[in-house]
């Protein structure tokens, strides 16, 4: 009677399985080259694309070139010919405005219509009016700039507008203007066209953002008696600051490097009062054929933007470490 235990324990013991082996693969001798395979197509492309290029541009901006003979080493020379350049000066300057109509006021009105949409409409009338909303105002920027600039300049045309035809069957004839070849208005008018163009990305980043949100906060914040703008400030801002950061920063590298507007309805003028550095180094580049005087520029501008770059990353970064330290 004892044995028959023993020999099911035997029988048992024999026909045991052996363990299994874990599913992680084992790297080999080429385990990690292999990884490399993979990145491999990104980093030619990057080179090919973006570091080739640059370093190019970088080499011309110290050389003398006109596309025929080769390239001149002239050393310093464009460099300290352009820290004199009133007119690079003045198309820089005319950036720190493209700043406000491409970062400033789209951030601004973009959060607060998001907000909206987020908070008011989707809760009120439902979803699909938000998205649909959503997508007329993103509508602006999947347009071609030449598309845009064409169907902007016959709005803005001097002589048969549509915005001057309207002013003068109101009666308001007198306010008509040729707001893109007056010194005066030109600037203001590409302004108004570039807060046109760009307020739709903020609001998709933002609204995208907001799903993260939880809504039972918005109704908890409004049983306590708190207000839309109450809400917004204490909820939304705060719980998106990241996002703002994002748009903020990639706006304002647009805003630096913007070209097809200006070159679609004003050509950098009247005169220099829409010119801006890229639009500047397009022209020494192809209308004046100063090849390396337009690569001058490009760096100039390409060391702008790293820097700023730089600067909104560490202010990001300075600000989560802020909150964490408050938490």
């Amino acid at each position: 009677m004892t044995a028959v235990p023993f020999v099911r324990a035997e029988k048992a013991k024999r026909t045991k399985l052996p363990p299994e082996e874990p599913l992680i693969p084992q790297r080999g001798r080429g385990g990690s080259g292999a990884y490399w395979l993979y990145l491999l197509p990104g980093f030619v492309l990057l080179a090919v694309i973006v570091i080739i290029p640059l370093a190019w541009n970088i080499y011309l901006s110290f050389t003398e070139w006109r596309g025929i003979k080769p390239p001149e080493f002239i050393g310093l020379e464009n460099w300290i010919e352009l820290m004199g350049d009133a007119k690079f000066w003045t198309s820089f300057g005319n950036s720190i405005w493209m700043i406000v109509a491409m970062v400033i006021f789209p951030t601004i009105i973009g959060l607060i219509l998001a907000a909206l949409l987020f908070d008011l409409v989707g809760r009120k009338f439902g979803g699909k009016l938000a998205s649909f909303l959503r997508a007329t105002y993103y509508l602006p920027q999947i347009l071609p700039a030449a598309i845009a600039g064409i169907v902007i300049g016959w709005i803005l045309r001097p002589q048969d507008g549509a915005l001057n035809t309207i002013l003068e069957n109101i009666g308001l004839g007198a306010l008509a203007r040729n707001w893109l070849g007056s010194p005066d208005t030109a600037l203001g008018s590409l302004m108004v066209v570039l807060v046109w163009i760009q307020i739709g990305y903020p609001v998709v980043v933002f609204m995208a953002a907001l799903q993260r949100v939880d809504p039972e906060l918005y109704e908890a914040a409004e049983l306590d008696g708190a207000n839309w703008f109450q809400r917004f400030r204490a909820i939304t801002v705060s719980i998106i600051r990241p996002e703002i950061y994002v748009v903020t920063l990639t706006c304002t590298i647009a805003a630096l490097k913007v070209f097809g507007p200006v070159y679609v309805l004003t050509r950098g003028g009247p005169g220099d009062s829409t010119n801006v550095p890229a639009y500047y180094a397009y022209t020494e580049f192809f209308q004046s054929q100063q090849v390396g005087y337009g690569a001058t520029i490009a760096t100039a501008l390409t060391i702008v933007i790293a820097v700023v770059s730089v600067l909104f990353i560490r202010a990001q970064n300075a600000a989560e470490r802020k909150e964490r330290a408050g938490l």
